[in-house]
């Protein structure tokens, strides 16, 4: 079912904790989860002091931001986030049908939730920054090529365009990040990984999140890390 066929009534109430649209991982992936569920919900910004900025440097997917309040329930880390709108909104497809492209896009999702340390680090999410070249300390390629095996795996398996077929699900929310840093970075891709990072680049959602990051106020501090 496409977002627009979502019952946007079940929408009333709800607000999404996000940070920097610029500079925030998380922020965007749960955001994407929602939009992926058909949620429209009010974005809620953290105020952007030092207190915050010392919690968010924790790396934590689940330390601040996004947190998700609908119906009652508040909700503070991605993939909780997306089992919770995945059961709250079931006719919205966030996961493949299939129980086997279900398990593998679980599995895919959670790796990236609790690894790739050194990418982050090496690699901080900036929407407003394009590299024509950049070093890549060696710590962070064997992450590169996990990555891309993973991308490869999926994309082989279940066709493309998408991780797993011809809709967004989860797994695209939750790596959609990791595709801007290999644009912004410049990371030598094949075909086939440029391919996938440019169309969730043209995701609707993406796109509307990156237009949106250009304009946002240029008075927020950049981070030292991805957070």
């Amino acid at each position: 079912m496409s977002e627009s066929a979502v019952d946007k009534s079940k929408a009333g109430g709800a607000r999404l904790t996000i940070s920097s649209k610029t500079y925030s991982a998380w922020s965007l992936r749960g955001w994407l989860l929602c939009r992926l569920a058909g949620l429209d919900v009010e974005e809620q910004a953290v105020v952007n002091d030092a207190a915050n900025r010392r919690e968010l440097l924790l790396l934590s997917p689940s330390v601040l931001v996004p947190r998700l309040d609908h119906d009652g329930a508040s909700v503070w880390d991605t993939l909780a986030i997306a089992e919770y709108l995945n059961e709250k909104f079931p006719e919205a497809g966030m996961l493949p049908a299939d129980p086997i492209a279900r398990a593998h896009c679980r599995s895919v999702s959670g790796e990236i939730h609790s690894g790739f340390t050194n990418l982050r680090s090496a690699l901080p999410m900036n929407l407003k920054v394009t590299h024509e070249s950049f070093p890549i300390f060696s710590g962070a390629r064997p992450d590169i090529e996990r990555i891309e095996a993973i991308w490869t795996e999926c994309l082989d398996t279940y066709g493309g365009p998408y991780l797993f077929g011809t809709r967004p699900t989860v797994a695209d929310a939750m790596y959609a990040p990791v595709t801007r840093r290999f644009l912004s970075y410049a990371v030598p891709m094949n075909e086939k990984i440029r391919a996938y990072c440019q169309a969730i680049t043209a995701w609707a959602p993406m796109a509307e999140w990156l237009a949106a990051a250009v304009e946002e106020p240029e008075d927020i501090e950049e981070l030292d890390v991805e957070f």
